[in-house]
């Protein structure tokens, strides 16, 4: 009796175990076939404005200067994201000498001209949480001294936004509202999954959110930055990214930091520069739209297929050893604004989360430095 009772316990739990499997092999087969003929090109190699488009961004505006005023530290307003900085760094961006026709706009049109820079270097947090959080880590660089109108007035800059991910959590600027208004609410649930209708979840999303909210690497220095987001190459729609180029610079190994200091990235960053002097390098790349192919403008969340798009070194960055971790330098890099339509017309950011962009970074940076001029005033 007790032997055909396990018997019969193990021929359930097998056949439990197989219908299971069945089950899963038949979902992944499914979901693989769904997205294999949603992600099809051909695509359109220009933009398309939703008609709420406007109205979302204003509405993101009012969360981001909530979330903002939420994050505030006893003296200064922060920023809606990437409020903690590694340090602020100069560099310098060396266009290579031979660039092809089709690569050779805007600030890559001089072969060779060597860009001075800024470099900040962040976490992706709008609270500057311990390093050792999981999170999104970013770059953005700054060339200076850039002729030529701008997309947003005549400052002789441009900029580069970048963090460490191939694609993004949201496909548009509408589900970007209903995404941030909830995790603004401190709702992160609700972020991907917006009521018991599996058909509003958001499931791939949430898998690249969670990817995206990574380990600390060991520095910021070796990490890859992307722009995620399009941008105009000349006539062509593009994607860039900064990589390590660490054979264009002496070998460098970086000690092991302890991580359960806040800062311990900053520390990696101070290390290499200040302490040990010994430069940093990377290479800058630009990724050319194929529309005949599943690379879409206005939906960030897919990554274009390196296979079918190969990334293409266009410049070289060097952020030689040099001391940066000063009050009035930290003060300097609080202040230091970064947008991606601080661009020529060549480089013009593409699609909807960059039109967000526009809006959200320009009125959250008023906003911010104003607060923070009214806090200083006696």
């Amino acid at each position: 009796m007790f032997t055909r009772c396990w018997l019969w316990i193990g021929r359930l739990l097998r056949r439990t175990l197989l219908i299971t499997l069945s089950a899963g092999l038949a979902s992944g087969a499914i979901g693989y076939c769904y997205y294999s003929l949603k992600f099809s090109g051909p695509v359109s190699a220009e933009e398309q404005i939703p008609a709420t488009e406007a109205a979302d961004s204003r509405a993101i505006i009012e969360d981001a200067i909530r979330v903002v005023e939420q994050h505030r530290s006893d003296t200064r307003v922060l920023r809606d994201a990437h409020a903690k900085a590694h340090g602020c760094v100069k560099a310098e961006v060396s266009v290579l000498s031979e660039l092809p026709s089709n690569l050779s706009y805007g600030v890559f049109s001089q072969p060779g001209k060597t860009w001075q820079a800024w470099m900040r270097l962040s976490n992706g947090n709008a609270y500057p949480q311990f390093d050792r959080a999981r999170d999104a880590r970013g770059m953005a660089i700054k060339l200076l001294e850039v002729e030529g109108e701008k997309l947003l007035g005549s400052r002789s800059e441009q900029d580069f936004v970048m963090f460490n991910h191939p694609s993004f959590f949201v496909r548009d600027v509408a589900e970007y509202r209903q995404n941030f208004a909830a995790q603004a609410n401190g709702q992160q649930v609700l972020a991907f999954l917006p009521g018991w209708d599996p058909r509003h979840w958001e499931v791939r999303h949430l898998l690249i959110a969670l990817q995206t909210l990574s380990p600390a690497p060991e520095t910021p220095l070796a990490s890859t930055y992307n722009s995620i987001a399009p941008f105009k190459l000349g006539p062509i729609a593009s994607k860039y990214r900064v990589i390590p180029s660490p054979e264009n610079c002496p070998s460098y190994t970086p000690p092991a930091q302890n991580r359960d200091l806040p800062n311990f990235l900053r520390n990696a960053l101070y290390q290499q520069l200040s302490i040990d002097r010994v430069d940093a390098c990377f290479a800058l790349q630009v990724q050319l739209q194929d529309p005949t192919h599943f690379m879409p403008i206005e939906d960030p969340s897919v990554e274009w297929d390196e296979a079918l798009a190969p990334f293409v070194t266009v410049a070289k960055i060097r952020v030689a050893a040099q001391d940066f971790d000063s009050r009035e330098q930290n003060l300097f890099c609080d202040n230091l604004a970064f947008n991606p339509w601080q661009a020529l017309p060549e480089h013009r950011p593409l699609g909807g989360i960059n039109r967000l962009r526009k809006e959200v970074y320009e009125a959250v940076n008023v906003y911010r430095h104003q607060r923070n001029q009214q806090s200083q005033t006696p």
